[in-house]
């Protein structure tokens, strides 16, 4: 299930894609991992990466729509996704310069503004990366409240001035898509989306805001000319943009998560088998078999799920938008999954883990920055609540059902989303299906046990007036939600042994378990929600022979794979 380097062949792309993969594994493995690290700790600009991927055309490849290139460039989410995953298990700076690109991109993809779009296919041609400026550090991503003003001139277009904060490659990106209003129009009719240019003389950079490798930056437009061909969107498209573009960028979270907790998930295991304590390999110690299962448990259960939203993204269109329930899902619950990951393994290797040598201590920093990335944990799970009474509780039969798609087709819907509103009106096919075709393996059973039990609850106690008000009562209604949502595309990828799915949904029902206790112990809790909840509490169904066939799809971890040095 892990991604190996040394194995590493994905025959279910085409030719292009699959030798463009290839060729990216070999440039870091030819690099080797001493190279990786210094320049991590000297945080050194990835000259080297950038240069490989403009004499490949990889990021021309990946990210021109078919309708804006030619030959084998398409918007492809299955095959982005592989590469994203890649870069994420060589280091998340890496794929911080390609995610800020896909996210310049995004509304420039969504423009009628032909100039502005030849002019990125061009870039990209030419191996320059792009910029997506929405936040201030006044107002974050609050886009109601940008201070980025444009004034109009004589000739029909603007003078820009104002300050973006943590944009990043905000300090070479040919294009940068920047967000502001006009200061003759209120409201949203005065949005605008435009490009930039970071060589500019009127674009003045000013500092990288983080310590890292990459270059997270702050910028002033001062009476930055927009011309008229300059303009991507006005008015409320400009904001239908803004959000389109999360839809389609933020995405890439999940797979930059599988691929840091895949390559420290390598290191951990081999160094934990290698090790020996009291006269034993630390393996052999019944809590270390427990966490490191645990973790491997977590993380196939992270690429389960993310390879099936892949297939509800790519087959996506004005009638079926239930990828955006499955877009939050990816950059919340895989992501935290993979801040589990990483915590269970660091509890086994301890002091290993913070060896500069390792991959590992650039993992425990970088995988906590994901969920973060993107309106935190808290504003992705209260965006999923919207889809709860639809998902739960009204289920549609008019969706034919959503194939895997490896086709090499582009995803030219993702441009075109339309309006982005309406996310409580959108319809799902009934989630039991899933859980009913697994009925026989036990922890699948009992988990559905407690997912029927959730219904019940909202049902029979729905959250009060004054409890839907309170937004900390909320968000754990909202984590017992998530997990059902989890467990359903977990379900309907598959692909794995029963006793492995068995295992992951062995975990699910802890987890719902721990949800539940929390929900007990809100303040705003009624005194029937908590029966409710302590009548919920379930414990998985124990099997030796399946713990000990998932251990030695561990063990055989140990020694696997070792970066080049």
């Amino acid at each position: 299930m892990l991604f190996n380097p040394n194995t590493y062949d994905p025959a279910h792309l085409d030719d292009e894609s699959r030798r463009l993969l290839r060729a990216l594994v070999a440039f870091f493995e030819e690099r080797g991992k001493n190279a990786l690290v210094k320049s991590y700790i000297d945080r050194a600009w990835y000259d080297d990466f950038l240069a490989f991927s403009a004499k490949e055309g990889l990021f021309a490849t990946f990210l021109t729509p078919a309708a804006d290139g030619d030959g084998d460039k398409r918007w492809d989410t299955a095959r982005n996704a592989a590469l994203s995953e890649i870069l994420g298990f060589y280091g998340l700076d890496y794929w911080y310069t390609w995610q800020v690109t896909v996210l310049g991109l995004g509304p420039v993809w969504q423009s009628a503004n032909d100039v502005q779009r030849q002019r990125a296919a061009e870039l990209l041609d030419e191996g320059h990366v792009m910029a997506f400026a929405l936040s201030e550090r006044s107002h974050g991503a609050d886009i109601y409240a940008t201070d980025m003003i444009l004034t109009p001139t004589a000739d029909g277009g603007f003078t820009a001035s104002g300050t973006k904060y943590y944009i990043g490659n905000g300090n070479v990106a040919g294009l940068v898509s920047v967000f502001g209003r006009r200061a003759d129009v209120e409201g949203p009719d005065g949005y605008v989306f435009f490009a930039a240019d970071s060589r500019h003389e009127d674009y003045h950079l000013i500092r990288n805001v983080v310590n890292k490798q990459m270059y997270v930056s702050t910028f002033e437009l001062r009476d930055y000319p927009v011309r008229e061909q300059d303009v991507l969107h006005t008015g409320k498209a400009a904001f239908d943009a803004a959000l389109n573009t999360v839809n389609i960028g933020k995405f890439n979270l999940c797979t930059a998560a599988i691929g840091i907790c895949e390559h420290a998930m390598y290191e951990a295991v081999t160094h934990a088998h290698q090790r020996v304590l009291y006269g034993k390999p630390v393996t052999a110690f019944p809590h270390v078999r427990r966490e490191l299962t645990d973790a491997y448990a977590r993380l196939v259960a992270m690429k389960l799920f993310s390879d099936r939203a892949v297939d509800y993204f790519r087959s996506a269109g004005p009638d079926d938008r239930r990828y955006l329930l499955f877009n939050p899902m990816t950059k919340m619950k895989v992501t935290t999954e993979g801040e589990k990951v990483v915590d269970l393994m660091w509890d086994v290797i301890a002091a290993k883990g913070f060896e500069a040598d390792t991959y590992f201590d650039k993992a425990a920093m970088d995988i906590r920055g994901l969920p973060k990335l993107e309106g935190t944990v808290h504003v992705n799970l209260a965006l999923i609540l919207k889809f709860m009474p639809n998902y739960l509780f009204n289920p549609t039969t008019e969706y034919a059902p959503v194939p895997t798609r490896h086709d090499p087709a582009d995803d030219e819907f993702l441009f075109r989303q339309g309006p982005a509103r309406g996310l409580g009106a959108i319809r799902f096919h009934d989630w039991r299906t899933a859980y009913d075709a697994h009925a026989t393996l036990p922890n699948v059973a009992r988990f559905r046990e407690q997912a029927d039990a959730f219904c019940d609850l909202l049902s029979r106690h729905a959250p009060t007036g004054e409890q839907q008000k309170d937004l900390d009562f909320l968000l754990a209604i909202g984590h017992l939600f998530a997990l059902i949502v989890y467990g359903q595309l977990i379900l309907e990828k598959g692909g794995v042994d029963d006793h492995l799915l068995d295992e992951i949904f062995a975990i699910l029902v802890r987890d719902f378990s721990g949800y539940v206790t929390e929900l007990h112990g809100k303040a705003a809790t009624t005194p029937e929600q908590a029966d409710w909840a302590l009548a919920t509490i379930r414990r998985p169904v124990v099997d030796e022979a399946r713990d000990a066939a998932v251990w030695q799809q561990v063990l055989a971890l140990a020694g696997a794979y070792e970066m080049r040095p």
